[in-house]
């Protein structure tokens, strides 16, 4: 899966991924009006207001981006009518031919993890049919159960040409209190990238494995170390715009092929409409709002690169 991932982002010139977190202060008041005249103030309406200002953002982007990466917490917080909106997107996103990174970050072990991998990036049979609940292409997950919570994943992404990500160094700000606690003379964070690197040996695709790994974009001198301990691991980068990284900040993060990691942006794009510098686009207009934070950032990327 990591090298049809690789080949969108040569394709599109842009190793962008867009955070689908929708909450209701993003959605236009318009849609969200217009959803609850349908649905009325409900978990129903959230629902619909959520997928609708979803659709008019992929409908704006997919041309300039290689994939999308809805969080799962964003339409769980909606009930069962926010999983329907969050499946909606995904299979929308998948006619738009774009790649879905499904941000569940799921961290179990046995039959609960394998459960998890299979309702995201895996198959369950129901009798002599098959499904694939969710769909995704690719799953984050949470490490620190140790191999008995990722192998679940690495035995269904082996089984159905998927990926993950695995969490490594994330950028929130307390991510420290224990990722860069010293353990035998190393951050904890080497650690688990190490470990990464092992479990992927396992699941190559080319040259990049299909176990990838997250590594924040708000820290950028960490991000050299990882890349050389994860060398054909992809890197799924948060953290920027919203979060304060920048194009400068990712240098680290690539290969010298301009390769290797994959940077997500949530609200600096979809609600890009809210941004003084977008403000041109009113709210009515908010996805080419979106369109041009792509453009944007795509263009501050590649100079940094460059």
């Amino acid at each position: 899966m990591i090298s049809k991932l690789i080949k969108k982002i040569q394709k599109t010139d842009a190793p962008i991924v867009v955070g689908l977190d929708p909450n209701l202060s993003f959605v236009p008041e318009s849609i969200q009006k217009k959803a609850f005249e349908e649905f009325g103030e409900t978990l129903e309406g959230a629902a619909e207001a959520i997928w609708q200002f979803n659709k008019r953002i992929v409908d704006a982007t997919y041309d300039l981006i290689p994939a999308v990466k809805p969080q799962i917490a964003m339409y769980e917080q909606f009930g069962i009518p926010g999983l329907q909106a969050f499946k909606k997107t995904v299979d929308y996103c998948h006619e738009k031919d774009l790649l879905v990174i499904g941000d569940v970050k799921r961290g179990d072990i046995g039959s609960t993890s394998a459960s998890y991998a299979k309702a995201h990036i895996g198959t369950i049979k129901v009798g002599n049919s098959t499904f694939k609940p969710f769909d995704e292409d690719f799953a984050t997950v949470n490490p620190y159960l140790g191999t008995d919570g990722i192998k679940p994943f690495t035995d269904v992404c082996a089984e159905n040409d998927r990926g993950i990500f695995v969490l490594v160094k994330t950028s929130n700000p307390s991510s420290g209190e224990f990722q860069d606690r010293i353990i035998d003379g190393r951050p904890l964070y080497e650690w688990v990238a190490e470990k990464v690197n092992e479990w992927g040996e396992a699941s190559m695709d080319g040259d990049y494995s299909n176990v990838g790994c997250v590594v924040g974009a708000t820290y950028p001198e960490m991000g050299a170390v990882l890349r050389k301990l994860m060398p054909k691991a992809y890197i799924l980068v948060p953290g920027y715009g919203a979060q304060g990284g920048k194009g400068k900040d990712l240098v680290n993060f690539f290969n010298k092929d301009g390769l290797g990691a994959i940077v997500n942006s949530s609200r600096g794009i979809i609600a890009a409409w809210k941004k003084e510098e977008y403000a041109k686009y009113t709210e009515e207009h908010f996805e080419e709002a979106s369109r041009a934070a792509v453009e944007d950032m795509k263009k501050d990327i590649r100079e940094a690169l460059n």
